[in-house]
């Protein structure tokens, strides 16, 4: 069996690339860092190191990678032979990824097994998004190509630190992880992969996973950040930060309870294990990292506004979200390109129409009012300081 697996990163090697070789396949990383394929084609096995209660090391072989950028013809040569498909690249990048798929399947013998196709972004229906990719470049071919492949949207989690200098294509992780799958498409020839299950309703876990390990961990990152804290743990180990962390995440519980009847004991207990991975020391993690790209956590279906709004419309709590979409707006690192792009234009734009334009709410949403302000009273702080 084998397994193509788009993003050579950390993730890719420390999350679904060891989950895959655990199942049983040969492993082929697609990536474009030149520097990271040699090196992965230079080594014979890799470590992924859980730091943590019960974490263990794990050797994987049994891998290899192609630079796509150098050689795409060899990569959809292995697409077009493989069993499963994965990413972890990034949802903007996913366009990308959809042209060697859509070559591959041209290529693919129609007698084969269905390839097997999933998204491994934090992002709600991110493989359905790959899809719609990878149709509109088919075009009207797709109707030969379709039975070729098969696409089922997941739900990841797990801890993924920026890596300690020197470590090579070794990573470290926390012990926990969770990859819930859809059932549906596959029948009854699900993937082989130890650790994960499938479920026949996606959405509740995506969302869980969202609006709690999301939200609470850039939650975390940006208060961590105002205080001028400099790790995740450090963060939650402020009871002030730890209890707005907490406060936020009551929220978007409530809405989950709401919107999917997810059990409110249940739920709870999720959060308490989430808030204690955030505060796991061994993990050397940064409100730098985590708060990166804030534009993006800003808009409309993200970790932030996505739930806010649901509760808005329904007249639940939103005040604990709110104080994290002031902490976000307040993220200031010159490191990140957002964050730059952010104050600038808070330093020059109309509030009301930045916001409009950032969250993507309407005016007339209930949840625009209080979202306005915020960028109103953070552009205030920034003209104060000029």
């Amino acid at each position: 069996m084998r397994a193509v697996h788009f993003g050579a990163g950390n993730i890719g090697r420390g999350f679904v690339g060891l989950l895959l070789h655990q199942g049983g396949y040969e492993l082929v990383f697609s990536d474009v860092a030149a520097g990271l394929v040699d090196a992965i084609n230079a080594a014979d096995s890799y470590t992924v190191h859980e730091v943590g209660d019960g974490g263990t090391d794990t050797r994987v072989t049994g891998f290899r990678a192609i630079n796509s950028a150098e050689d795409p013809e060899g990569l959809i040569a292995e697409i077009a032979d493989a069993d499963v498909v994965t990413t972890a690249v990034g949802p903007t990048v996913l366009r990308f990824v959809a042209a060697p798929i859509v070559d591959a399947l041209r290529r693919r013998d129609p007698a084969a097994a269905p390839l097997q196709v999933m998204a491994c972004e934090n992002a709600i229906g991110a493989t359905d998004l790959l899809k719609q990719e990878i149709i509109a470049r088919a075009g009207e071919e797709w109707g030969v190509l379709a039975g070729r492949a098969v696409f089922a949207n997941t739900a990841v989690d797990r801890i993924v630190p920026g890596q300690p200098e020197g470590g090579g294509i070794d990573v470290t992780v926390e012990p926990f992880f969770e990859w819930a799958i859809e059932r549906g498409p596959f029948g009854e020839n699900p993937p082989n992969i130890p650790g994960a299950h499938f479920v026949d309703d996606l959405a509740p876990y995506i969302e869980r996973k969202l609006f709690t390990v999301n939200t609470g961990h850039a939650t975390t990152a940006y208060l961590g950040a105002q205080a001028g804290i400099e790790r995740i743990s450090d963060a939650l180990a402020d009871e002030a930060i730890a209890a707005q962390v907490a406060a936020a995440l009551a929220e978007t519980s409530a809405l989950l309870a709401a919107k999917h009847g997810l059990d409110p004991q249940e739920l709870a207990g999720y959060r308490s294990t989430i808030l204690r991975r955030f505060a796991n020391p061994a993990l050397p993690d940064t409100v730098w990292r985590v708060g990166r790209q804030p534009l993006r956590k800003l808009s409309r279906h993200e970790r932030f506004i996505g739930p806010a709004a649901e509760a808005a419309e329904s007249g639940l709590s939103v005040q604990a979200l709110l104080v994290a979409v002031g902490a976000a707006l307040a993220f200031d690192d010159p490191a990140d390109e957002q964050s730059v792009e952010l104050q600038k234009r808070l330093r020059t734009e109309d509030p009301a129409a930045l916001a409009a334009e950032v969250t993507g709410l309407e005016a007339q949403h209930p949840l625009f009012p209080p979202v306005r302000d915020a960028f109103t009273a953070r552009a205030a702080e920034v003209a104060g300081s000029l």
